[in-house]
């Protein structure tokens, strides 16, 4: 495990849209909401600041390393606060994880709920 940045008292990520249940078409827009930390680029080291990763049908990688990237997370290293994603028809999950300069889950770690939503 790697050391972890300290995430803010209260601090916390979640959707501004889509909401948990909505049914979709694409492309879809999902905008990350986020209260009590900074949003900056990755590479930044801020106290209490981070940036956003999309997880898209998966669980919670582990905490104490780097967050991976592939098809499943999605990084938002530039700090960007919103996207488009295309996903196939069907349902799916989403959750929001930040990650500090390095990638790497806060202590504690700041996530969002997972919702789950239909594409058309």
């Amino acid at each position: 495990a790697l050391p972890r940045s300290a995430s803010a008292e209260d601090a916390r990520v979640f959707f501004i849209s889509p909401a948990d249940g909505d049914t979709v078409d694409n492309p879809i827009k999902v905008v990350f909401g986020t209260e009590g930390m900074t949003v900056v680029p990755a590479g930044n080291d801020i106290p209490h600041s981070g940036h956003h990763h999309l997880l898209i049908d998966t669980e919670m990688p582990e905490f104490g390393m780097p967050i991976p990237k592939d098809e499943h997370h999605v990084h938002f290293g530039d700090g960007s606060t919103e996207t488009e994603i295309t996903l196939e028809p069907g349902e799916h999950t989403l959750q929001l994880l930040l990650g500090d300069h390095l990638h790497i889950p806060h202590d504690p770690p700041l996530s969002s709920a997972r919702i789950t939503i239909t594409v058309k």
